[in-house]
């Protein structure tokens, strides 16, 4: 249980969020909204790898070890032509128990995978557009190749030594029972771990009746029922970094609140700093007193696990925060 844990010295998860930017523009996405309507995300595209290399050695300060360090964020992370040196300088410094990347797989050629695997790379989450050239053109508007695909997650697995594959794919890119088996034939020998995963309204703008027609949402993206929250648990237990340097509580397009600048401050002292003291204070009387972005987020919804809620923790909790 979460609550059993806080307040925490140390954050479960770091993200690390390298480039905004994605060479598709799946129907789901943000990237399926126009750039001028997604408000603010980045001031830049591309995270320097300096700043990265700042930012792992801030970490190394904290006195336990993240339990993941995660490259994603709004954008494909193998853009980044670093993305394996900024693997391997957080394995080197053993800043997490695992580092992981979420991606398309579009740019996994083999010379890239073995760099991944051979900087240390701990876990490749691969998310799938399809099991068809037709349905990837549908979802996420490219032109992919999709046999090229496959044969680059099967170089992976059959080369990755003791890293993880998990591949996973939204409902919405299966049409059918038969679409379902084929996703599991294919993959099904060349993964360690797979899962359909269920598409929620999650991102603003993005037109989800075009993709779930009437039909409203039941179970959460990783198959749970949706539950009512009234507290966020994310800024509790997790951080994340922007390309800019700049820190967010969340995994929200739409930012409630900059924590902090690893330009001129450091990670540390972002986490242990006034303005997500003060955030997590008023997270802790409910969402819609943290922000209207809060009060207005569907994301915690559709992700949420039950043993993240501290709905019934709060008062006991508040200690913790209010000075």
């Amino acid at each position: 249980m979460l609550a059993e844990k806080l307040p925490l010295r140390t954050p479960f998860i770091v993200q690390i969020f390298p480039v905004y930017a994605c060479n598709f523009s799946c129907i789901y996405c943000v990237f399926s909204v126009d750039k001028a309507k997604r408000g603010f995300i980045s001031d830049k595209e591309i995270m320097d790898l300096g700043l990265y290399k700042k930012c792992v050695d801030d970490i190394t300060a904290f006195p336990d070890k993240l339990k993941v360090l995660r490259f994603v964020g709004m954008g494909e992370p193998l853009l980044h032509k670093d993305i394996a040196e900024m693997v391997r300088d957080a394995v080197l410094k053993d800043i997490a128990d695992r580092t992981e990347i979420i991606t398309n797989a579009s740019l996994l050629s083999p010379k890239m995978s073995d760099s991944l695997i051979s900087a240390g790379l701990s876990q490749l989450i691969v998310s799938l557009q399809g099991t068809t050239e037709d349905k990837y053109r549908q979802v996420c508007g490219k032109k992919s190749d999709f046999k090229n695909i496959v044969n680059n997650l099967r170089y992976f697995y059959e080369n990755k030594g003791s890293a993880h594959l998990y591949i996973k794919i939204v409902d919405c890119a299966l049409d059918s029972e038969d679409d379902k088996r084929r996703f599991y034939e294919i993959f099904g020998d060349i993964c360690d771990t797979m899962a359909i995963e269920h598409v929620g309204r999650i991102f603003p703008g993005v037109a989800y009746g075009k993709v779930l027609g009437k039909k409203e949402p039941s179970l959460t993206q990783f198959g749970l029922p949706l539950l009512e929250v009234r507290i966020c648990p994310q800024p509790f237990f997790t951080l994340q970094i922007n390309p800019d340097g700049k820190v967010v509580p969340c995994y929200s397009i739409a930012y409630p609140r900059i924590m902090g600048d690893c330009n001129n401050q450091s990670v540390c002292d972002i986490w242990n700093g006034t303005e997500f003291r003060r955030f997590r204070l008023a997270m802790l009387d409910s969402m819609s007193n943290a922000s209207d972005i809060c009060a207005n987020c569907g994301i915690i919804r559709h992700r949420m696990f039950p043993e993240d809620c501290l709905d019934d923790h709060a008062e006991r909790l508040k200690r913790f925060y209010a000075s």
